[in-house]
């Protein structure tokens, strides 16, 4: 084992960590005042509940054996076995900083869900999803993706840090989600204002900060992977942020701080397959091309489906994860990670990309169907949205009994 490999992924596991609370900050400076806390609440309890499940038994159902390409067992119930040695997935690292590592994947991916729903979801409800939706989804698409004999690996589907797994799973389960919960009170004729500009571009500078231990610790090592994703994953947010701008110019006539730092967000989204698979050059057009295809994504959702995706969860992970998908077939070269079995499309080589279409389809399969079991379940016990009462005064105070802004006088529609 190598003790800067061993430091590198510990570091990486904090950063991946940090981007919770960032993505509280984003997510909670485009709701409206009334339901800030609740936004921010639901990733702080996110954090606790899926890091306890992880080492329960989340690691060992993800990555613990393997039965049919689709799920592990309970070997390693309580991280019990996951010990300081080398692990069946790193020789040079300790299997426990692997697990720790694959855990904050864990507590990320449902929390990027809950921007579809703002302001009008119960919070017990929510809770209840994502302790079922991680059992059902999560664990299952981590495992079919990274896991020994994973279905999609062995299909040749390529995924370097969590395009199928941790994007589009929870974007089409936030659009599912959102179809079923139905539109917020008055939101064909209300204007739902963001309320706090600072805290969207404090949270995505973090996401941003956050995104390399996602993307480069995805290499497991501190090496020259790590660096070309690290690279990538620069350049492709760079790209997007300034091609976000471009479009606000055409648009609106002024760009906005807004939309600047959702195109830096929708640019790691999508390099986040690709991120240890594509040239550099690549990332150029991988960024450069994914704010018009989710900003126009996200016009047709709520413009022309009448989709109340609050955040745009689906707009911008969804299909920010499904162009980065495609866009790793294209582009992908062997000689880069061997792990892909074959170069991209753009090469010559037409094998890859047709894994890459299965392996999105069979994501959003999953997805589907594992996000309606869900919400079939919770439903036995209890409604998943608020009254139109509690919807009303706002979340914050009748799901938490809590106020953001205590000392503001106005008002909220």
């Amino acid at each position: 084992m190598n003790s800067g490999d061993i430091a590198y992924v510990l570091i990486c596991s904090a950063l991946v960590l940090f981007m919770t609370p960032g993505l509280a900050f984003f997510y909670g400076g485009l709701v409206q005042r009334k339901n800030v806390v609740n936004t921010m609440m639901a990733c702080v309890a996110i954090m606790g509940i899926s890091i306890v499940m992880w080492v329960l038994f989340g690691y060992s159902l993800a990555f613990g054996g393997n039965h049919g390409g689709i799920i592990g067992d309970f070997r390693w119930f309580g991280f019990e076995g996951v010990t300081g040695e080398a692990g069946p997935y790193a020789s040079n690292i300790p299997h426990i900083a692997f697990a720790i590592f694959q855990m904050m994947f864990a507590v990320i991916t449902p929390a990027l869900i809950t921007g579809a729903l703002v302001g009008r979801v119960r919070f017990k409800a929510l809770l209840i999803f994502v302790v079922l939706w991680s059992i059902i989804v999560y664990y299952p698409m981590a495992h079919m993706v990274w896991g020994e004999g994973g279905l999609l690996a062995k299909l040749g589907s390529v995924d370097f840090a969590g395009g199928n797994v941790v994007h589009i799973s929870s974007g089409v389960s936030a659009l599912i989600l959102a179809i079923i919960l139905g539109k917020r009170k008055g939101y064909e004729h209300n204007i739902y204002r963001i309320h706090n500009i600072p805290f969207v571009t404090l949270g995505a500078a973090i996401l941003w900060f956050g995104w390399f231990g996602f993307n480069s610790g995805s290499a497991l090592g501190a090496n020259g992977l790590a660096a070309h994703a690290f690279l990538t994953t620069a350049v492709s947010a760079a790209a997007a942020l300034l091609s976000w701008m471009a479009i606000d110019y055409i648009s609106e006539g002024k760009p906005t701080l807004v939309g600047a730092s959702t195109g830096l967000v929708v640019g790691l989204v999508a390099i986040t397959p690709g991120a240890g698979f594509v040239p550099v050059w690549a990332a150029f057009i991988i960024g450069a091309l994914v704010s018009p295809i989710c900003y126009f994504g996200v016009k047709f959702i709520k413009g022309k489906l009448k989709i109340d995706d609050a955040l745009d969860a689906f707009g911008c992970h969804g299909i920010g994860g499904i162009w980065g998908g495609i866009a790793t077939g294209l582009f992908a070269k062997s000689s880069i990670n061997s792990v892909a079995k074959w170069d991209g499309l753009f090469f010559g080589d037409i094998k890859l990309f047709v894994a890459q279409i299965v392996g999105i389809l069979i994501t959003i399969v999953v997805a589907c169907v594992g996000t309606l079991i869900c919400v079939g379940i919770i439903r036995i016990f209890m409604p998943l949205r608020v009254s139109e009462k509690e919807e009303q005064i706002g979340l914050d105070i009748s799901e938490h009994g809590e106020s953001a802004y205590p000392t503001f006088t106005g008002l909220d529609s």
